[in-house]
């Protein structure tokens, strides 16, 4: 049996071992900057919310100021006297006569209001049964103007109206109404006027009875409540 001979490892000169000169040196690279980032957008998320509540107080203050200064309330309205002198009904068309005197009151001492022509429904359930419009008018401060209008219909009802309701309505001779105004309005706060602006006025719980002969009838609307429903989001305010 023969015995292997290994060759040995022939170790290096002085005991050292040899690197390849040609590699280039290794050098660590620097962290990425994210604290600066982070810092960097923490600083811009603080100013702006900085400016937005800056800005609230400021508004704050000069909406304080406008109120102090001049007390601004919503314009009231009310109906003071409704008339019916004529009503028929069929199933297709309704005939009617109203005489309507409405009142609106500025409370203001300092805001003028000017009113253009106003457009007037009365309703019966969801059923039209007069129209019309009352004359524009300016209403100057701590002011009370009354208008007056003759409604009428006599349009046939749109296509699938159901007119059971008004018809039982009628065979207790007491007809519940509610009218609607509809309107553009500019004001004046000293030397700033507004655009116009949308407003309706809903006057509901109306009760009144069916004419008899040639005398008219008269509701009494003693207990109505109009409600101002202003239809805009956005003042814009000119000089």
């Amino acid at each position: 049996m023969t015995d292997r001979v290994y060759p040995s490892a022939k170790p290096t000169a002085n005991g050292a071992q040899l690197y390849n000169t040609n590699r280039p040196m290794y050098r660590p690279q620097p962290p990425p900057r994210r604290r600066h980032r982070r810092s960097c957008c923490c600083s811009i998320c603080l100013c702006t919310t900085l400016v937005i509540l800056i800005l609230l107080l400021l508004a704050a203050i000069a909406g304080a100021i406008f109120w102090v200064l001049y007390r601004p309330h919503r314009p009231s309205f009310s109906v003071s006297t409704l008339h019916l002198s004529k009503f028929n009904i069929t199933d297709t068309a309704v005939t009617s006569t109203f005489n309507l005197t409405l009142t609106a009151r500025n409370p203001n001492k300092k805001i003028v209001f000017f009113y253009d022509s106003i457009s007037v429904k009365i309703f019966s359930g969801d059923i039209t049964v007069g129209d019309g419009s009352l004359p524009g008018f300016i209403q100057a401060t701590k002011n009370i103007t009354t208008v007056k209008t003759v409604l009428s219909s006599s349009s046939p009802f749109p296509d699938g109206t159901d007119v059971s309701p008004l018809k039982s309505s009628l065979k207790n001779k007491n007809l519940p109404l509610k009218i609607r105004f509809d309107t553009k309005v500019k004001v004046k706060i000293g030397k700033l006027k507004t655009k116009k602006l949308r407003i309706r006025v809903d006057c509901d719980g109306i009760k009144i009875s069916m004419p008899t002969g040639k005398s008219p009838t008269t509701a009494n609307t003693k207990d109505v409540k109009c409600k101002v429903d202003p239809r805009f989001k956005i003042i814009k305010w000119t000089v």
